[in-house]
């Protein structure tokens, strides 16, 4: 590979990875205002409320960027980058079309993963550096939420490890075959639930909870720090779905995946966020006991029983 078309693939899957969280923010907008009629975001704009993106931006701009006296500056500072940036990092070795990822990985999928365990340090770290008890509440929850769905979603991914026989992304999905959608859906299942868990997204928002600890570890953010915050939220959701593609769904194979690989990725990948922003709409938050409750004595026994399933399929 030259140079130039080193350079050029880098700067395009920067701009995609930059462009499909805004994507993703904008399509929730537009999804929630249809399923629970909000007129705000259909007037944003000439037409159906295009700007209202644009809107948020301005807004987000123009606000104060405020950081508590008592604060441990360099952290609180820190901790909204730390939050965005390892999704990206991740997103950039999701393979979106045969033989094409922005950084190709022997074990991608290990890759992936520690990134994603990295990106929730920044919730942790802007609760503890805020100097506010909410947002110290906020913070040990998040603490206790990635401890408990950390270890479900990795048994779910070992499982479609061990059948497909790789830690590579590209090989899963070359490995993949229709039946998987029967043989790894208690793993699928639980992949997603994890996943929703992890983005500290309704109906698994305790972290967040405003009705209880105001905005949780976000609570002193403002401006720009703060819409980072929202943006990694967007590229967690981004990542999760096209994780979930290539896992269980197939990731670019389809009718003329030759051509049209990135297409069949990023539809399945859309599908998949749009049931994110469902869950959203249509749950209520849960007790931080019933949260525990269904990562230990349900989750994790499930993706330990999908593990034994493969392995013993495996093995036969």
């Amino acid at each position: 590979m030259s140079a130039l078309e080193l350079i050029l693939r880098a700067a395009s899957s920067l701009a995609m990875l930059l462009v499909l969280p805004l994507l993703v923010g904008q399509t929730e907008h537009k999804v929630m205002a249809h399923m629970q009629g909000r007129l705000g975001p259909m007037y944003a704009g000439a037409y159906h409320g295009w700007a209202q993106l644009v809107a948020d931006g301005v807004k987000f701009v123009q606000k104060e960027d405020l950081v508590p006296a008592a604060a441990d500056k360099q952290v609180f500072r820190l901790a909204p980058m730390l939050a965005m940036v390892p999704y990206l990092l991740a997103l950039a070795a999701i393979p979106l079309h045969p033989g094409y990822a922005a950084v190709e990985a022997p074990a991608s999928l290990v890759f992936v993963m520690a990134a994603t365990s990295i990106g929730v340090l920044g919730t942790l770290m802007a609760g503890w550096a805020s100097a506010n008890k909410y947002a110290l509440i906020g913070a040990l929850r998040s603490a206790a939420q990635l401890l408990a769905y950390e270890l479900p979603m990795i048994l779910a991914v070992a499982s479609v490890a061990l059948a497909a026989g790789t830690l590579s992304l590209g090989g899963i999905v070359e490995a993949w075959s229709p039946w998987w959608l029967l043989w790894q859906l208690p793993g699928a299942f639980v992949f997603l639930t994890a996943a929703v868990a992890e983005l500290q997204r309704p109906p698994f928002d305790m972290p967040i909870a405003d009705s209880e600890i105001v905005f949780g570890p976000y609570t002193e953010y403002t401006g720009l720090r703060f819409a980072l915050f929202l943006l990694s939220e967007y590229a967690g959701i981004v990542l999760f779905s096209l994780l979930f593609a290539v896992l269980f769904l197939g990731g670019w194979r389809g009718p003329l995946d030759d051509w049209l690989g990135w297409a069949w990725t990023f539809g399945k990948g859309f599908l998949i966020a749009l049931i994110l922003i469902w869950l959203r709409v249509s749950w209520p938050r849960l007790r931080e006991d019933q949260l525990q409750r269904l990562a230990w004595l349900w989750l994790i026994p499930i993706a330990l029983l999908q593990l034994a399933i493969t392995a013993v399929g495996v093995v036969l």
